[in-house]
């Protein structure tokens, strides 16, 4: 018996998932390219405020629309698990990182 794997989803559902993960990596890596050339910083302006402000609640959102693709939709794409795995990530890093702030 051989088990097809797909990459891509198929409903609305978790075509949504995947576009908001695809959209938080997107625009992290947007900022940190920014910040390698040296066009931005941490510490000046709060751009990167703004970009955690909006990336953090977008990865949260397809983590929940991850969770209900494959409770309530039986999904086993790729993108699907690999959205729940990032989202995962990103709530452990949220509740975990002021632990290991030095001010």
């Amino acid at each position: 018996m051989k088990i097809k794997t797909q990459f891509l989803p198929k409903s609305s559902l978790r075509k949504w998932s995947t576009g908001l993960t695809v959209f938080f990596v997107l625009l992290i890596t947007v900022f940190l390219t920014f910040m390698s050339f040296g066009m931005v910083t941490f510490d000046q302006g709060h751009l990167w405020d703004i970009t955690v402000a909006v990336a953090a609640p977008t990865e949260i959102i397809a983590f929940i629309l991850s969770i209900l693709a494959v409770k309530k939709k039986k999904e086993r794409t790729v993108s699907v698990y690999l959205s729940l795995i990032i989202g995962a990530c990103v709530i452990l890093f949220l509740l975990l990182h002021s632990l290991f702030i030095n001010d």
